[in-house]
């Protein structure tokens, strides 16, 4: 299957990062490191050390290839990074003092979000639960649809909904799909579980026995119908009593058939003096 482009991309909502030259509301200039912090809406928590390492000993054999995305800062003479916090730490690591750098004029919060999700995305460097958080932060602060998510990262709207239901899990969970422990697929089978100490217990099988996604549907599948039976024998046995109490009360025959939602109740009569009875138990005029 072909995988599918990633939305918009960078591209689209800053041509310049793929043309290298700055629009009409931006200017390349050099900035001093110590000048710029990262963003307010990074949603990486972590990066990897060796990776940077690497990148720095680039950066000091052959410069910075490509400049970073700013924005104004709120404090005077600062700036904020929207992409390229990699190349930034990496260039830091490197030695360097200042770096080359897109100012970009124009950007309210909601555009540096997206750009930097894009970012970020584009280069895989989200782990599941980032990602998740992610796109929960722009639904709640920046009013984002399923499908405007969609639309920016270039994912099915059930990609998104999927990718949010992670966050259902307990928290010591979340933590073993962001550190690779277990995957997001196994996440999405325990999120469907209700049961916290059992979700556990089936995390800890999954680990200890490497079990397969498909495996875990079928542990979860099996919870799920062993809680439905608790629940119709519940019910049989409510259903049982409201029997025996309405045959009593009206002194004949009852059924009742359906579901705690709807369903319908028979009552025979054996003549029509026996209807008439049951009708004046029933307070009926007839």
């Amino acid at each position: 299957m072909q995988k599918k482009a990633l939305g918009r991309g960078l591209e689209s909502l800053m041509p310049s990062l793929s043309m290298n030259k700055p629009s009409a509301d931006e200017t390349i200039i050099t900035i001093p490191l110590d000048k710029i912090k990262p963003s307010r809406f990074q949603p990486r928590n972590k990066f990897d050390e060796t990776k940077l390492q690497e990148l720095a000993d680039s950066i000091k054999k052959y410069g910075l290839v490509q400049p970073i995305l700013v924005a104004a800062s709120v404090v005077s003479g600062e700036y904020e990074i929207i992409a390229g916090e990699r190349r930034y730490r990496a260039s830091k690591l490197a030695g360097d003092k200042n770096i080359k750098a897109i100012v970009k004029r124009s950007a309210d919060d909601k555009q540096k979000f997206d750009m930097t999700l894009i970012e970020n995305l584009q280069r895989e460097d989200l782990d599941p639960i980032e990602e998740a958080k992610a796109f929960k932060k722009l639904i709640e602060e920046f009013g984002h649809t399923h499908e405007q998510i969609s639309e920016i990262v270039g994912k099915d709207r059930s990609v998104i909904s999927n990718s949010l239901r992670l966050l259902s899990l307990a928290e010591d969970i979340q933590l073993l799909i962001a550190e690779g422990k277990i995957s997001s697929g196994h996440g999405r089978m325990l999120a469907g579980m209700e049961d916290k100490s059992k979700m556990r217990a089936v995390a800890d099988r999954i680990l200890n026995e490497d079990l397969s996604v498909r495996a875990v549907e079928k542990i979860v599948a099996g919870f799920k119908s062993e809680k439905k039976s608790v629940k119709q024998k519940e019910q049989e046995i409510e259903f049982a009593s409201l029997k025996e109490e309405i045959q009593r009360k009206l002194g004949t025959k009852v059924n009742i058939s359906g579901t705690n939602k709807k369903g319908k109740i028979e009552i025979y009569y054996y003549s029509l003096e026996d209807l008439e009875r049951i009708a004046k138990e029933l307070k009926f005029n007839c």
